[in-house]
């Protein structure tokens, strides 16, 4: 990826969040509360190949979320972030076309084009109604999780990313 495609998807993933965040936590330290939540990815804890930045993008927020959380509890302002999975969207319908149009005459070529078919043979990601009703259910609580994952392959991904070694998660995921 060209350093300025990556730059914009840092923009809009971390800096994006930050700068609506600097627009509201004023008016919630002053009213005393609020819910700030973060749309993050199941890439802000695991990576996969092929889309290293928009993954250190995703770390980033969750980090940056984190932070924010300890920062402004004492205010009342509560922060969660949201961990979607697999979402039906045009994200991930364009995935496929971005892989082979990437790699077209790319070193990782191979590695890209079996990751598109898979995709492409792949129904099963989740309603984006996943990701809506837990904003709702982060922002209804009285003491929300710091984390919601939501939708396909979500919980699956965080959980074997947290028990297995990263060598064992890496052989995981390019299989």
């Amino acid at each position: 990826m060209p350093l300025a495609d990556a730059r914009r998807v840092f923009e809009v993933n971390i800096f994006g969040a930050a700068g609506l965040t600097q627009l509201v936590l004023p008016s919630m330290r002053t009213q005393g509360g609020g819910t700030i939540v973060n749309i993050s990815s199941i890439g802000g804890e695991a990576a996969f190949a092929l889309a290293g930045w928009y993954y250190a993008s995703k770390h980033a927020l969750e980090g940056w979320t984190d932070s924010l959380r300890q920062e402004v509890a004492r205010f009342g302002v509560r922060v969660v972030q949201i961990q979607p999975g697999i979402i039906r969207s045009a994200f991930e319908q364009d995935t496929a076309r971005l892989l082979h149009e990437t790699s077209e005459h790319d070193a990782y070529r191979d590695v890209a084009e079996k990751m598109a078919r898979r995709v492409e043979a792949s129904n099963r990601a989740s309603d984006p109604a996943v990701v809506g009703r837990a904003v709702r259910r982060a922002v209804g609580a009285s003491a929300p999780r710091p984390r919601y994952a939501v939708g396909y392959l979500a919980r699956t991904v965080l959980t074997l990313n947290w028990l297995l070694t990263d060598r064992a998660f890496d052989a995981i995921a390019t299989r």
